[in-house]
């Protein structure tokens, strides 16, 4: 009897022990009596890697028994992928490809990601085509047979990068694309290893402004008939101007395209901790701009323009308490 009970204490312990490992995953994991979360962001040379950093000090900060680590990944095609496998609870993604993610087009074709609601927009993505100032570019048609640097794989980047070539009647097949980080394709333009840079951008871009440091820029436009033609078939994109002196070199206005960065979260977790993370993210946006001047652009009132995918039920217990008109 005496070995028999020893044998169900030492089960009893192993069952114990084996399920403590079972929940050290992605998913809510524990840790110290607080609960890890994985933010999936970008590049560390672009914007998504350094913001989504400062939203997580600031949630650590202001939500109690969380812990967010901000991911460096390729973006917004491998964060909804990273969603999908349950290898990320929260992700900053391009509304376009949430919105492909979710119907099962273009990247995601035959392979729906539905596993995600929004938590909010956090700033506009704007579309920023660069080249040398000295150079004989100046338009996105002159870019046939240069050097692009197109964005990383698997990025929204990439995406936008076609979608506006396409709007010019060129194709990557037109260029040499280049596929690295913001942060390095702007050094590549800076040492004259690329001809042109592509960016989906926060305003102003920190590594556009480093460019500068060493040669003055030309911001491309995207024209009233490309954007006719670009709204035509990608209805997510709107015009935006770049005031004129954003970059040093850049005189004058320049009319371009704009997407929206927005926040997402993993449907397995729960109402109550969206809820609390949605709140301080709108609700603590100056701590969060004191960090990372995109920061500042995270406004309440327009947290849910151009979400077309399912909002978080936690999110949009807030938005409701808050008056925001929520999408049909």
């Amino acid at each position: 009897m005496k070995k028999w009970s020893v044998l169900l204490t030492l089960a009893l312990i192993a069952s114990v022990f084996l399920t403590a490992c079972g929940q050290s995953g992605s998913g809510g994991g524990e840790s110290g009596g607080s609960q890890d979360l994985s933010l999936a962001t970008g590049s560390t040379g672009g914007t998504y890697y350094p913001l989504g950093g400062a939203i997580a000090n600031v949630w650590n900060k202001n939500v109690e028994g969380v812990n967010v680590t901000a991911q460096a990944t390729g973006a917004s095609v491998e964060n909804l992928a990273l969603l999908a496998k349950g290898e990320a609870d929260l992700a900053m993604v391009v509304n376009m490809n949430a919105d492909d993610a979710y119907n099962g087009r273009a990247d995601f074709e035959g392979q729906k990601v539905t596993n995600f609601g929004a938590i909010g927009v956090v700033y506009p993505e704007v579309v920023q085509a660069v080249v040398a100032k000295d150079s004989n570019i100046k338009t996105v048609s002159d870019l046939k047979g240069k050097r692009v640097a197109v964005g990383p794989q698997g990025s929204g980047t990439v995406n936008t990068t076609k979608h506006i070539l396409e709007a010019y009647g060129l194709t990557f097949d037109d260029i040499q694309p280049f596929y690295d980080s913001f942060g390095d394709a702007a050094t590549k333009l800076k040492d004259g290893q690329v001809d042109a840079i592509f960016g989906l951008l926060s305003l102003p871009a920190s590594n556009i402004e480093d460019i500068t440091t060493a040669k003055e820029v030309r911001v491309l436009e995207v024209d009233d008939k490309a954007m006719k033609k670009l709204q035509e078939k990608y209805p997510f994109y709107q015009p935006l101007t770049i005031e004129g002196g954003t970059y040093k070199g850049q005189d004058e206005d320049v009319q371009t395209a704009t997407l929206k960065a927005v926040m997402y979260a993993n449907n397995d977790l729960s109402e109550d901790l969206v809820y609390n993370l949605t709140k301080t993210m709108y609700e603590k946006k100056d701590d969060i701009a004191s960090a990372h001047q995109a920061g500042n652009q995270i406004d309440l009132e327009k947290a849910l323009e151009g979400v077309t995918t399912p909002i978080h039920p936690g999110a949009k217990k807030y938005f409701e308490e808050k008056g925001i008109p929520l999408p049909e």
